[in-house]
């Protein structure tokens, strides 16, 4: 009965042995930009920069900043809105530079299929 899938000798082609290799060298570059990512900050602000929320590149709010004029005990509403528009935008920013990060690692591979990279 003959052996039914692999490769003669037991190794991998040469085509094969490459292009692992390129997906090791690709792992090892995302590992090292996610880590860079996760050191930068990025800042939004809502109300015409009457709140101002910093987050970290890990997704953690690491500050948020409120003017005088927008802290109203009759509209708490109104900041509790600005407040979540701002997180909202910061972590946008996040995704926004995590995705061209990825683009540019993968040329855009793995675009149309979430979870790839």
């Amino acid at each position: 009965m003959a052996k039914r899938g692999g490769f003669p000798g037991g190794g991998m082609p040469g085509n094969m042995a490459n292009l692992m290799k390129q997906a090791q060298k690709m792992q090892r570059q995302m590992e090292e930009q996610a880590k860079e990512l996760e050191t930068k900050q990025f800042t939004a602000t809502a109300g015409g920069g009457a709140v101002k929320v910093t987050v970290s590149g890990k997704r953690e709010v690491l500050s948020v900043e409120l003017q005088e004029e927008v802290v109203d005990p009759e509209d708490i509403e109104m900041l509790q809105d600005l407040v979540v528009a701002a997180v909202n935008e910061a972590l946008r920013q996040v995704d926004e530079a995590n995705s061209s990060v990825m683009n540019k690692l993968t040329g855009g591979i793995g675009g149309g299929m979430p979870g790839l990279f």
